[in-house]
């Protein structure tokens, strides 16, 4: 119970790993505030933990996330941990034959959205005796990828403004960190897998794409959130942490 009497906030709560995530933190104990795009989805995940509470949030859009956690300390009177669970991948491309609109949407939801989230965030627990932000980041941000340039880009400022914030707020009592997922079997790569002309090949080929065999779950990098907001890691901050079973150790 390593959350006992702690408020959560978890942007994208309400799918994949956001979701894992919230379940996780209130398995030990968290109130978790649910937040997500879909209002619906969201108030059915908040339903199933105890204590739970949604609201709805649009990461990419700064009116909206200050609207939400300002919510979230309305309901419950301060925040001790905020995770922030949304990405996108955007369209597959070369650099060169990227739609602009992609970068701009990729832009606007990765890059844009984590900005959003650490500067309201930030507030937020300013207002109390402190707390932790965990972003997500990829193991695309540290180690590069073919065909998802927007996406890449976004993950390695995530990585930066956490050492940044991190450093920044560490007077503060704030502690600032990301977790960088490998392909994660979420129901959006289940979905992928299915659709592909031979599934079996797919399965295969994603399943060896790590030095260890498999794909991780959601609920692997929800216990990798939960360390780093936990007191377990009262000393880490400014790190992004590999969920990645050895794809960065080649």
């Amino acid at each position: 119970m390593r959350f006992d009497g702690k408020i959560a906030f978890v942007a994208g709560g309400a799918s994949g790993m956001g979701e894992a995530t919230v379940r996780r933190l209130a398995a030990e104990g968290a109130r978790v505030v649910v937040g997500d795009s879909d209002p619906d989805r969201a108030a059915a995940v908040a339903a199933d933990v105890p204590g739970g509470h949604a609201v709805t949030i649009d990461v990419g859009d700064a009116v909206s996330v200050e609207q939400a956690l300002a919510a979230a300390m309305e309901h419950h009177g301060r925040l001790d941990v905020i995770y922030n669970g949304v990405e996108i991948d955007g369209e597959q491309q070369m650099l060169h034959l990227t739609d602009v609109e992609n970068w701009n949407e990729v832009r606007r939801i990765n890059g844009d959205g984590c900005f959003h989230m650490l500067k309201f965030g930030i507030e937020a627990l300013l207002r109390g005796e402190g707390g932790v932000i965990v972003s997500t980041s990829s193991t695309t941000g540290m180690a590069g990828q073919e065909n998802i340039s927007p996406y890449t880009f976004t993950k390695a400022g995530t990585e930066g403004l956490t050492r940044a914030a991190a450093i920044e707020y560490a007077r503060h009592n704030i502690r600032v960190n990301a977790v960088a997922p490998t392909l994660v079997m979420t129901s959006l790569l289940a979905e992928f897998i299915a659709e592909a002309d031979d599934p079996e090949e797919m399965r295969r080929r994603l399943e060896t794409f790590n030095p260890m065999p498999g794909v991780p779950a959601p609920e692997d990098v929800a216990a990798a959130v939960a360390f780093l907001a936990s007191d377990d890691a009262r000393w880490i901050t400014g790190h992004t942490l590999p969920v990645d079973g050895g794809y960065l150790a080649r």
